[in-house]
């Protein structure tokens, strides 16, 4: 048998393999990145409507920009590739109480902070703040969501803290500034701080009137307070909202991780969660041993207090996961436009191109619907009509946006075949993260009980909504809210039927939605497919009759 030599493939004449056998690699797409997040992204743009002017968009390129970069998109994997790690005890037994964190997830922290993310809520004298701060707050998701956990927290925070300037003026002005510092000092020593929460206990969960935790008054003002916490979210924040009871009930109470002789409080952390995703993120069980707790709030409404970062924190579960659709569909984009297979780039293969556009309607009803939901929070001061719709959407939204990234997601995995299952790809990383924005701050269940409470204690929104809903939509969305106001009776008799109102709510608000920001065809495409389509379990079953190929390239150009 004759061995092939160096450019012989004929094998003629003798000698080694050719050098392509063992070295050549071709077929495979090139790495992710390199192209700018925010100018490939039509929907984006659009659904910020007139709060993206001339000078806020060369600021908004010029973060997509830096978020498509390689080099700040291989952040995300450091952070999560090295998780971080609990001290309890320094190397002379003292409690140390410090959590690790790998350089990656303090860069990706100094970023976001030094980009506003964590305090928008404070500035309201700013117009169309909170909906500039959600389009960088989008960008910076499809490069990491873990370190957002505590950007979000921080701003949500905000909410709660501006109410009491006058007790809580340091750390506001604290709050304020662009400065990321992960020492443990106290306030004074500090130039910019973020704050945690601490909610959810072993035998509560959900319930937080079943909260054991208790608060007990000192004679300086302060408050001691002793008992635990299941879930604390961002151990190195320097402070954190937290509930625990006192004689008149669950009371509200911000707890400093330092105290301001420099002494750490009493936070003993046990052990750092083993989470099936959002590994760069630490979350942490903890224990109170007579924590120091300044009361926030009037004490005894701790729950009503707490229900100021509940808009914020629901509206970046939904921004995070519309995000994280965007991060997992692109990436597929991505490899079908450089694969080929049976003699054509893989985009080209009609099976293929349609459930890459099925896909990407979602994508853009989510991203719009999201971006909807922040115009409505940037003007409910003021606008009757936007508070409605954020009492009765925000709930909704969340459900829809966060139940459907898990089997987009997966399904965006699967466009890339094996490489999608491996780590040494990110897919994987974005569908493990995938699940956690359904549960934070509230479970499907949870958000669909929610949409029955607004329609109970505001049944004017549900009018106000489907009003607007009617307008975008024309003649075709009377039939979708007459379906709408008719499973609104019957959830509100039947608590039941609250998911099937949700997500009817949700498709048809994500379809006003679109109707104001992309091409007609594309709209109508979510339309005849979503709300007039039959029963769908998975992608790649819209009708022949749209361009699916057309849908994709408008939807995700080429950078």
């Amino acid at each position: 048998m004759a061995i092939q030599e160096p450019g012989n493939p004929s094998g003629e004449g003798g000698g080694s393999l050719p050098e392509f056998a063992t070295h050549d690699v071709f077929n495979q797409a090139p790495d992710y990145g390199g192209f700018n997040l925010a100018a490939t992204d039509p929907v984006l743009i659009a659904a910020q409507g007139e709060a993206l002017d001339e000078t806020a968009k060369g600021d908004f390129l010029t973060h997509g920009a830096v978020c498509g970069t390689r080099e700040i998109l291989d952040l995300g994997r450091l952070a999560n590739e090295h998780k971080p790690a609990l001290i309890t005890h320094d190397k002379h037994g003292r409690r140390a109480d410090r959590v690790d964190f790998h350089p990656a997830y303090h860069a990706l922290m100094r970023r976001s902070v030094e980009a506003g993310l964590h305090c928008a809520v404070l500035e309201d004298e700013k117009p169309w703040a909170q909906t500039l701060r959600a389009g960088k707050y989008f960008l910076t998701s499809q490069v990491e969501t873990g370190h957002c956990c505590p950007i979000t927290m921080t701003n949500a925070a905000g909410a709660v803290l501006k109410r009491q300037p006058d007790r809580f003026g340091d750390w506001l002005s604290k709050l304020k500034t662009r400065d990321y510092d992960a020492r443990l000092l106290p306030l004074d020593q500090k130039p910019g701080v973020t704050i945690g929460m601490g909610m959810t206990e072993k035998q509560g969960g959900t319930d937080l009137r079943a909260i054991t935790s208790s608060a007990e008054a000192g004679n300086d003002g302060t408050h001691r307070i002793t008992g635990h916490k299941w879930f604390f979210s961002a151990p190195m924040c320097d402070a954190f909202l937290v509930l625990a009871k006192t004689s008149a009930g669950p009371t509200c109470f911000l707890v400093p991780r330092v105290l301001p002789d420099g002494r750490l409080n009493g936070l003993h952390f046990q052990r750092l969660k083993n989470k099936l995703g959002n590994h760069s993120n630490a979350s942490s069980e903890v224990e109170f041993h007579r924590a120091t707790g300044l009361l926030v709030g009037e004490e005894g409404r701790g729950i009503a207090t707490i229900l100021e970062m509940v808009v914020p924190t629901r509206i970046d579960c939904a921004l995070g996961s519309a995000a994280q659709m965007r991060a997992s569909l692109s990436r597929a984009v991505h490899h079908c436009r450089h694969r080929e297979v049976f003699g054509a780039k893989l985009i080209g293969q009609p099976l293929m191109t349609r459930v890459l556009a099925d896909m990407a309607l979602d994508v853009a009803a989510a991203t719009a619907l999201a971006f909807r939901l922040v115009r409505a929070a940037d003007r409910m001061a003021t606008n009757e009509r936007d508070a409605a719709y954020v009492r009765l959407m925000t709930p909704t939204i969340k459900y829809w946006i966060c139940k459907s990234t898990p089997p987009l997601t997966y399904e965006a995995m699967e466009c890339l075949g094996g490489n999608g299952y491996v780590e040494d790809f990110d897919m994987a990383r974005i569908y493990r993260d995938a699940p956690v924005n359904a549960i934070w701050e509230g479970s499907g269940n949870v958000m669909a009980l929610d949409v029955l409470r607004a329609l109970q204690k505001s049944p004017e929104a549900l009018e106000v909504v489907l009003s607007e809903f009617t307008e975008a939509l024309g003649s075709g969305g009377k039939s979708s809210c007459d379906v709408i106001a008719a499973a609104a009776r019957a959830a509100v008799e039947d608590p039941a039927n609250g998911r099937i109102l949700t997500e009817q709510l949700a498709l048809t608000g994500a379809a006003a939605a679109l109707k104001q920001i992309v091409p007609q065809g594309i709209c109508d495409a979510f339309i005849e497919s979503r709300l007039a389509g039959q029963w769908r379990a998975t992608y790649g079953m819209l009708s022949p009759r749209h361009n699916a190929r057309a849908l994709v390239d408008w939807l995700y150009p080429e950078g």
